[in-house]
């Protein structure tokens, strides 16, 4: 299981590409999947953590009708990526980028086994509040 941990900021480009860190990189080598994810972001998996995920979501299918539906949502919300080796850029679709609100600045961060794309002010609104509970726990 690949581990990301860190949080960095950076821009898309008016192509809708947006630069990986360096840090990221190497468990990308052979490209990686992005879906849309839980609370408005997006996920960047690595093709072994991703194919675990889908294993979950498959397994959760024969559960009932909103689990598959969950299931086909989340598939149909999923884009394969290349990540451009010289410059660490990926692609990210459009549909994609409007699911997560993704405009300009993007926070980028390691959560553990998957990267996250956030709008920052959805994480401001979203994830800062509970890290009250990180400080004063």
């Amino acid at each position: 299981m690949a581990r990301f941990f860190g949080r960095y900021e950076h821009s898309l480009d008016d192509k809708g590409r947006l630069i990986l860190p360096a840090k990221f990189r190497p468990q990308f080598e052979h490209g990686g999947f992005i879906s849309q994810y839980l609370d408005g972001c997006l996920a960047l998996w690595t093709p072994e953590d991703f194919d675990t995920q889908m294993a979950s979501m498959k397994d959760g299918e024969g559960a009932g009708r909103e689990e598959r539906n969950v299931a086909r949502v989340w598939a149909a919300g999923t884009q394969e990526v290349e990540i451009d080796k010289r410059s660490g850029r990926m692609a990210i679709a459009s549909y994609l980028r409007e699911f997560a609100d993704l405009t300009g600045d993007v926070l980028v961060h390691g959560a553990m086994d998957r990267v996250e794309l956030w709008n920052p002010q959805r994480w401001e609104e979203k994830v800062r509040p509970s890290e009250t509970a990180l400080v004063e726990g």
